[in-house]
């Protein structure tokens, strides 16, 4: 099945692409969360330990989080056809 562009599919599909949409938007909230948890425990046992080196791999979950947070920007083309269409 090919690809169609968003202004071509129609209420009922935008409204499956909705609901998908809502559902990764809550997965990406509880993985920033639970990985802001890992940085934040992380830096704790760092301070408690007096080890800097520990916070070197927290750059990883830091990342992840960034790449989470910009990762919704992809997503705008569809909420401006959706608030086109009124189907908030």
């Amino acid at each position: 099945m090919e690809k169609k562009i968003l202004s071509e599919l129609t209420d009922a599909e935008l409204i499956v692409k909705k609901k998908k949409l809502q559902k990764s938007k809550i997965i990406s909230a509880i993985a920033i969360g639970f990985l802001a948890g890992i940085v934040f425990v992380g830096i704790a046992a760092s301070i408690t330990a007096k080890n800097i080196l520990v916070i070197i791999p927290l750059l990883f979950p830091l990342y992840f989080i960034y790449k989470l947070f910009t990762n919704p920007k992809k997503n705008n083309e569809l909420e401006i056809i959706l608030k086109e269409r009124n189907l908030n």
